[in-house]
């Protein structure tokens, strides 16, 4: 569920930025007869696309745990732009339809690096010297937002890991590689790192 819903939320916000990208290049080229018409033939696919982009939005932030501030920022961006883009479009003013535009491109990006910086977090090594402990900090700083910190929460499309059978090789290739919802680490933490978040996952059956 929690998948199809964010395939279905990416998909509705390209749609919905291609769209107001041709409009505003309509709009500031002077296309005024092209733009009346593209946006009458639009209409309705314009309104199921941001009223999908919107609920899905919603829904995905509720389902998402200690999300960050960024998140709040982008649900801000989302409900500035588009009234922006209304009276921009309608009262042919460049200026606001061009702001609106910039303003969904950031929302893009904050959704695509989750980080206010625009960059991808990196965990970075624990300077714990226990093995152990290094691998809780790992785990609580990336993992329990979503699994929980016993593995019992399950957000986000996540599995619980409390009651997971997988072994200990098959959670080592799931954090390396990712799977539906979950991204991969194998960019942000070393191997040995990796080995320890899923021995410590093991820790965690009923």
């Amino acid at each position: 569920m929690f998948y199809t819903l964010l395939k279905a939320h990416l998909f509705s916000g390209a749609t919905f930025i291609l769209i107001y990208l041709i409009k505003t290049i309509l709009l500031v080229a002077n296309k005024d007869q092209a733009l009346k018409k593209f946006t009458k033939t639009l209409k309705v696919p314009e309104m199921i696309v941001s009223a999908l982009f919107l609920l899905t939005g919603i829904y995905l932030a509720t389902q998402t745990a200690h999300p960050g501030a960024w998140i709040y920022v982008k649900a801000a961006l989302v409900l500035a732009a588009i009234p922006l883009a209304i009276i921009g479009f309608k009262k042919h003013n460049k200026v606001l339809a061009i702001l609106s535009f910039v303003l969904l491109l950031v929302v893009y990006r904050l959704g695509e690096t989750k980080s206010l910086s625009f960059k991808k977090q990196q965990i970075e090594s624990s300077v714990a010297t226990d093995p152990n402990e290094a691998a809780e900090v790992l785990y609580a700083n990336k993992c329990s937002s979503c699994h929980g910190m016993q593995g019992e929460m399950g957000l986000s499309g996540a599995k619980l890991l409390n009651a997971s059978v997988l072994s200990l090789e098959e959670r080592i290739q799931i954090i390396l590689n990712g799977k539906n919802a979950m991204a991969s680490y194998k960019e942000q933490l070393t191997e040995e790192q990796i080995k320890a978040v899923a021995a410590y996952t093991m820790t965690f059956k009923k």
